[in-house]
């Protein structure tokens, strides 16, 4: 079934001429392991070439919090022409938060820059507590003024064109509404939401399994569903997953 959505996925992104890949997941550094969510990414890349396919790992980037400027006392001022990044950074022109306003070495920049450029746009993230991860959620805040200046504001809608999926990897509990929600999320914000595009690898549906032998497993278990799809060495496989 996971083979037949990663199929779909790519079948999909073939005729699009510039994507971008979000990565979202994250491992401690000192695991040297890939995760499992990042290790589709890059297969999907290999696949569809470097040329098309830009991948950022988002944990990586110095992305401030949300500053909530959406709910203020008397006005919503999240997204307002005065919040415009200055200087070079913004090669698009068109970024206007104030975090990114207001703490210099804030990279969000870096996102914006490749996502508006972008046909089509995919983040990749874990299911942590049955929801996408913290990573993932910050970067999300830090978009609402893309939604921000074409509701409240009035503007136009400079996301309409483009096509936007999320792609997670979870252990044992919500993954598939988790995606529905983010779904829902993205329509607001005025992207184009193609079912191809939003899928969730879940190892088991059993909620209370949590034991050490189900992640052992559960790690085996996605080398064998995408075995054929990621077609990487044993040693490879034992790098990335620690089988």
């Amino acid at each position: 079934m996971s083979k037949l959505k990663y199929d779909n996925t790519l079948n999909f992104l073939k005729n699009k001429s510039k994507i971008l890949f979000l990565l979202t997941s994250n491992r401690w550094e000192g695991q040297k392991e890939l995760p499992k969510s990042s290790a589709l990414a890059y297969k999907m890349q290999e696949e569809l070439g470097k040329s098309v396919v830009t991948i950022i790992d988002v944990s990586k980037l110095k992305i401030y919090e949300c500053e909530g400027n959406v709910s203020g006392r008397s006005v919503n001022n999240c997204g307002v022409k005065e919040s415009l990044l200055k200087g070079d950074k913004d090669k698009t022109g068109e970024l206007r938060c104030w975090a990114s306003y207001n703490h210099k070495d804030d990279e969000l920049y870096k996102i914006v820059n490749e996502l508006l450029e972008s046909d089509a746009v995919v983040f990749f993230g874990s299911i942590r507590w049955g929801k996408m991860n913290a990573v993932y959620a910050k970067l999300v805040e830090r978009l609402t003024w893309l939604e921000n200046r074409h509701t409240t504001l009035g503007e136009k809608n400079i996301v309409k064109d483009i096509e936007v999926g999320v792609i997670s990897v979870g252990h044992n509990w919500n993954g598939e509404e988790a995606i529905k929600h983010e779904r829902k999320v993205l329509e607001f914000f005025g992207f184009k939401t193609p079912s191809q595009l939003f899928w969730s690898y879940q190892w088991t549906d059993k909620a209370t399994d949590e034991g050490q032998s189900g992640y052992k497993k559960d790690a085996k278990d996605f080398q064998d569903e995408f075995k054929l799809i990621l077609q990487e060495s044993v040693l490879k496989f034992k790098q990335f997953f620690r089988v």
